[in-house]
C-alpha cells in the first residue's frame, strides 16, 4: 500500500478586505458631489460664511484691529423721516459705528415737513401748523433717533431749532437727555480740572454750573476730543467762547489727546461755502454781522494755532450738499481740514458758484460722513444712501409717491421755480432781524 506524503505549506495569507475600502471611497465621492451641488445652489463658501443667520447676506465690512468708526451728517428736515432710517440701516449693517452725530436742523419749523404731511394725508387727515409745531420734535425722536437703536446718538442744534415759535430753551428741555449725556460722561474729569483752574480760560468758567443741558458740549473717546459748538443764531456768544477756549487749552495740555473734531451747524467764515455760513451776506443787522464774523474768526484762529501741534477736523452742515476741503481756499499755513455734510434729508442746494460737482463736491446726494479712527488719526469718506436703502418698515409708513419725490424731486437743482408742496407756518423773516434763525 503506497504511503501518502502531505506537504505542510503553512498558513495561507487572508484575502485583502477590498469591499470596506471601496465603500469608504464611494461615500467620500458621494459627499464631494453633494457639497458641490450645495455650493452651486447657494454660492461660494465665502458667501455662505458671510451670512448672519437671518437668511440675508451680511454686508459688514470688518475693521483692522485697533480701529473704530463713527458717522456724521446734519439737516434732516423735509425728508429726514425717510432718509435717516436709511442712514441708520446702511451704516449699522456695514460699519457698526460707535455713534451717530447730528449737526442740527431737525425739522423745518417755518413750514410743515413733507415727511409729516404725507402720512397724515395717507390717513385721510390734514396736518395744520399748530399740530405740526406741537409734534415736530417728538416726530424727530420717533422717526429719526429710534431707528439707530442702541447706537449712541449725539445731537446738535441748528438755526431751524430757534425759528419761532421754537426757542433754544425749549430745545434744551425737549432734548435734555441727549444734551446731558456727554456732560455726564465727562463730569468727573471736567469738574475737577475746571474747578482747579485759577486763571486763564478755564478760570473764567470755573464757577458755572456744569450739569446743564447746554447745546454745546464735548466728550473724549480713544485719543479724540469731540466738541460741538452752538452757532444756531449765527454767532458764538462770549460765554461759549470762554468754554471753548478752556476745552481747547485742556486738550492741548492733555498728552493722551491726539486730535480734536469740532462740529457745528453753520460753517466757519471764509470757507469755499461762505455764501451760506457764518458772516455771510444774508446777515442784514450790522451788530449781528460783526458778532458773527468776529466770533467765527476767533474759533477758526484758535483751531489754526491748535493744529500746529495736534490735528484738527472741522465738520458742519447748514448747506445741503457734501463738500470736502472747505478751507482749501486759505493759505496753507492757515488751512484746516473741513467738511460740509448737510445731507440727511433736507431739500438739496446747488453747489457754491465756481465749484463743479465731483468726488469732493456732491449736490443732490443723501448720506453721511464715515469716520474711521486709527491711532488718533481719522479718515473721512462720504457714504451715499439711496431709495433702495430705506428699511421696509419705514417704507410702509408713507405713500410711495413721497419716497420717490424725496429722492428725485426734493432739490433746488431739479426745478428751482417749483412751488412748495406743504403749507408755510411763518412769514418770511425780516431783513433787519437780529437773529438769523429764520434764515432758510
Amino acid at each position: 500500500m503506497a504511503e501518502s506524503h502531505q506537504v505542510n505549506e503553512g498558513p495561507k495569507p487572508p484575502k485583502r478586505a477590498l469591499w470596506p475600502l471601496l465603500l469608504l471611497l464611494l461615500r467620500i465621492l458621494i459627499s464631494v458631489l453633494v457639497l458641490g451641488l450645495v455650493v452651486l445652489k447657494l454660492g461660494p463658501l465665502s458667501d455662505l460664511l458671510s451670512h448672519d443667520g437671518s437668511g440675508k447676506q451680511s454686508r459688514f465690512i470688518p475693521l483692522k484691529e485697533g480701529t473704530w468708526r463713527f458717522i456724521v451728517s446734519g439737516d434732516s428736515r423735509n425728508c429726514g423721516d425717510v432718509v435717516m432710517p436709511a442712514i441708520a440701516a446702511q451704516a449699522i449693517e456695514k460699519y457698526q459705528p460707535a455713534f451717530y452725530w447730528h449737526l442740527g436742523d431737525l425739522r423745518a419749523i417755518y413750514k410743515i415737513d413733507e415727511d409729516m404731511a404725507a402720512p397724515a394725508q395717507k390717513a385721510g387727515q390734514s396736518l395744520g401748523c399748530e399740530s405740526y409745531h406741537k409734534s415736530a420734535w417728538q416726530d424727530f425722536i420717533d422717526h429719526q433717533v429710534v431707528p439707530f437703536g442702541t447706537t449712541r446718538f449725539y445731537l446738535g442744534i441748528g438755526n431751524h431749532e430757534v425759528i419761532p415759535p421754537k426757542t433754544a430753551p425749549e430745545f434744551s428741555a425737549q432734548f435734555k437727555d441727549w444734551l446731558l449725556t456727554p456732560r455726564l460722561q465727562m463730569q468727573r474729569q471736567d469738574m475737577a480740572q475746571i474747578a482747579a483752574a485759577k486763571a486763564g480760560p478755564c478760570g473764567k468758567i470755573a464757577a458755572r454750573p456744569y450739569l446743564s443741558a447746554s447745546p454745546y458740549y464735548h466728550w473724549i473717546r480713544s485719543q479724540i476730543d469731540f466738541i460741538y459748538l452752538d452757532n444756531s443764531t449765527g454767532v458764538f456768544p462770549s460765554e461759549q467762547l470762554d468754554w471753548f477756549d478752556c476745552m481747547l487749552e485742556r486738550a492741548h495740555n492733555n498728552d493722551s489727546i491726539r486730535a480734536v473734531v469740532v462740529g457745528m451747524h453753520e460753517a466757519l467764515p471764509s470757507s469755499r461755502a461762505s455764501n451760506h455760513a457764518m458772516c455771510d451776506e444774508a446777515i442784514q443787522d450790522p451788530v449781528l454781522k460783526k458778532q458773527s464774523c468776529e466770533s467765527g474768526r476767533h474759533v477758526y484762529d484758535a483751531l489754526v494755532d491748535f493744529n500746529m501741534t495736534k490735528h484738527v477736523y472741522v465738520l458742519a452742515s447748514h448747506s445741503h450738499f457734501y463738500m470736502k476741503g472747505i478751507f482749501d481756499n486759505q493759505p496753507s499755513a492757515n488751512r484746516l481740514d473741513g467738511w460740509i455734510v448737510g445731507t440727511a434729508g433736507a431739500v438739496r442746494y446747488p453747489l457754491p458758484s465756481g465749484i463743479g460737482p465731483g468726488p469732493d463736491a456732491l449736490p443732490d446726494h443723501y448720506g453721511y460722513l464715515l469716520g474711521t479712527v486709527e491711532n488718533g488719526n481719522i479718515r473721512f469718506e462720504f457714504q451715499e444712501v439711496k431709495e433702495s436703502d430705506i428699511p421696509q418698515a419705514a417704507q410702509q409708513q408713507y405713500p410711495h409717491t413721497l419716497l420717490s419725490w424725496c429722492f428725485a424731486k426734493n432739490s433746488q437743482n431739479q426745478d428751482p421755480a417749483s412751488e412748495e408742496t406743504t403749507n408755510r407756518c411763518n412769514a418770511p423773516a425780516s431783513p433787519s432781524t437780529s437773529v438769523k434763525a429764520a434764515k432758510k
